[in-house]
């Protein structure tokens, strides 16, 4: 069977997956994508196509109404996040699909300490100056040991930079309403949302959206920060509502951010993030290394030949 794949990390190493899903009798054909497709480019392509493996891309109940007015049978999301997919649409249309969880919190987790390192000595922000100004700053920067991470998340990702940050003497405080206790890691505080937030030193975003987390790091909440707080987000872009969070960069009040996601991605031209050198910012790509791209995409593909099988 046809089966369409937007998802752009699995389509960086799609060469590799084809002959793999040809031996399995089924055709991956690579979209043409940055980062998602718009819901037009959907309608218009998915209705050839058996199944589909998703990325970030809008897989709303229209697009998959749509898509099963075609051939469409099933799907996967790649990876962990849900938040773009309409998966009660896909249940009133009898659409089976699921996702991929659990295959990079150790990824994206190296990811978000590599910030908090890169923030904390001002790694980034040197390497620019000397490659750019010519300049050989030394800015004092700050120790690890004894600071304190707000850690919003605590499921396999935020688990595994718990890990990582108790290795280098930090306190952790995780927000986590669906998770309990201390998940086996000694010196894991746990609090609720806002609670402590105005003690943290760094701020790390590692849960996944929803509905009742748009936002939760916005105008009100910034104000309860210390000043100087420092913001990681390896999540998802809307969890933090970015005007207020770059009003609060240039007032000072927030001393830098690491950001792998954002609202709107790719990151606009015009976005004032970008006049931001204290700043570290990724192309939402935390859980991309070769290994953990291979483990996520022979999952997804087993998941979707699974459910095609039910239709030969």
């Amino acid at each position: 069977m046809k089966i369409l794949v937007t998802c752009p990390p699995m389509l960086g190493m799609i060469n590799e997956f084809i002959p793999y899903a040809a031996e399995k009798g089924h055709e991956l054909v690579p979209a043409k994508v940055t980062q998602t497709l718009s819901q037009e480019e959907l309608i218009e392509q998915l209705p050839e196509y058996d199944g589909w493996i998703i990325g970030d891309d809008p897989a709303t109940r229209r697009v998959f109404e749509a898509a099963q007015a075609g051939k469409l049978k099933a799907a996967v999301k790649w990876g962990i996040g849900v938040d773009n997919v309409d998966f009660a649409a896909c249940r009133d249309l009898g659409i089976p699909i699921i996702n991929t969880p659990n295959m990079f919190g150790g990824e994206v987790a190296d990811v978000a300490v590599g910030y908090v390192i890169g923030l904390a000595r001002e790694l980034f922000f040197i390497d620019r100056e000397i490659r750019h100004s010519g300049t050989w700053p030394k800015p004092p920067g700050m120790s690890l040991a004894g600071k304190r991470v707000g850690l919003i998340g605590f499921g396999d990702i935020g688990r595994s930079v718990a890990k990582r940050l108790l290795a280098f003497d930090m306190n952790i405080v995780a927000y986590d309403p669906g998770f309990q206790g201390d998940g086996g890691l000694s010196g894991v505080e746990r609090a609720e949302w806002p609670q402590r937030i105005e003690e943290a030193d760094f701020l790390i975003f590692t849960c996944s959206l929803n509905v009742h987390n748009r936002h939760m790091l916005n105008a009100e909440t910034l104000a309860k920060t210390k000043p100087g707080v420092q913001v990681i987000n390896v999540a998802r872009g809307p969890l933090i509502d970015e005007p207020a969070l770059i009003a609060a960069l240039q007032s000072g009040h927030v001393a830098a951010a690491g950001l792998d996601v954002f609202e709107q991605e790719p990151l606009p031209a015009d976005s004032p993030l970008r006049a931001m050198p204290q700043c570290i910012f990724g192309s939402h790509n935390g859980s991309n290394t070769k290994d953990a791209v291979r483990r996520a995409s022979y999952e997804a593909m087993s998941k979707l030949f699974g459910f095609l099988e039910k239709f030969d």
